[in-house]
């Protein structure tokens, strides 16, 4: 197989995108690149469903396990841990895979995106989700429109973070985000956007949502609780960021008293549902993906048809 320098595989939450990128890193000597805002977080596993020890045995990863819970792991500071694994891997003669559902880590590798020079500022950001809470929901995403209507269009309205960061980006810079964020910076090395390959894998609805919910099941198996228990136990606040995701903001309602562990569950099934909508329509709107749908097929068949559309 004629090795592009980069090859994305993208998608929907559960939709098998590890098992896949290890089968496919198998076949053409390749390493994976994790583009996921969570799996970045040490002691966060099963929330995350981060790739087994066995995968990570099999293949090499980067980017997991990269920061503490309390610790910001920003855009930039992705960015640019993921263009230094990139050149390392292709300096060591193999294929990087930039794996991952969180589409905006994708986009600051692949396109280059030169990140807003303005750090985090939890006080204006308080600030911000007070008056989120008070003015209702769509709040904040109302003024972004009036003030950068290109974020605006681009943000999800229920996506109360990402929009609180355009707001603190404008206030800090006078620069509207979207205006800053498409000056590209330095690619990889010998990286060209011609030159990409990426492919986001895709599943009928119905048996993605099946997916979801035996997914869930396992995570509870595998004792998230308890990961979430520990995590807790460790000092670590439930106002973190990181404890905000999806997994996680969920179970400490469960633990708190606020839900019982069925209820908790259907929440999380209800949010991962939402969030897997909400990625899809992040990559159906940039038009470089080719689409890749995985039905019944096994990761090692899927991994062949990504092969066949490279050499293609």
């Amino acid at each position: 197989m004629a090795s592009p320098p980069l090859i994305v595989i993208a998608g929907p939450t559960a939709v098998g995108k590890t098992s896949v990128a290890v089968a496919l890193a198998e076949q053409c000597s390749a390493e994976i690149v994790a583009a996921d805002s969570r799996t970045v977080y040490r002691g966060m596993d099963i929330g995350t469903a981060k790739p087994s020890a066995e995968d990570r045995e099999r293949v090499p990863h980067h980017l997991l396990d990269i920061a503490r819970p309390d610790e910001v792991v920003t855009l930039a500071i992705y960015q640019r841990h993921a263009l230094a694994a990139i050149d390392a891997v292709r300096a060591r003669g193999h294929l990087p895979l930039l794996v991952g559902g969180t589409g905006l880590y994708i986009r600051s590798v692949v396109d280059g995106l030169r990140i807003p020079p303005a750090p985090p500022d939890w006080t204006l950001r308080a600030s911000l989700e007070a008056e989120e809470r008070a003015g209702g929901p769509g709040t904040l995403h109302r003024r972004l429109g009036q003030i950068d209507p290109a974020a605006a269009s681009r943000i999800h309205p229920h996506n109360v973070r990402r929009t609180i960061r355009a707001l603190e980006v404008h206030g800090r810079t006078g620069v509207p985000i979207s205006a800053l964020q498409g000056r590209p910076t330095v690619m990889p090395a010998g990286m060209e956007r011609r030159d990409l390959v990426m492919v986001a894998l895709t599943l009928d609805r119905a048996k993605l949502y099946e997916r979801i919910q035996r997914r869930i099941d396992q995570m509870l198996a595998a004792g998230l609780v308890d990961e979430v228990r520990a995590l807790g136990a460790a000092g670590y606040a439930k106002t973190l960021p990181a404890l905000q995701g999806l997994g996680y903001k969920e179970i400490v309602s469960h633990l708190e008293g606020a839900l019982s562990l069925a209820e908790s569950r259907a929440l999380l099934e209800r949010n991962t549902r939402r969030y897997t909508k909400r990625q899809l329509t992040w990559f159906r709107a940039d038009s470089r993906y080719r689409w890749l749908d995985v039905g019944d097929d096994p990761p090692e068949v899927v991994a062949a048809r990504i092969r066949a559309i490279v050499r293609g």
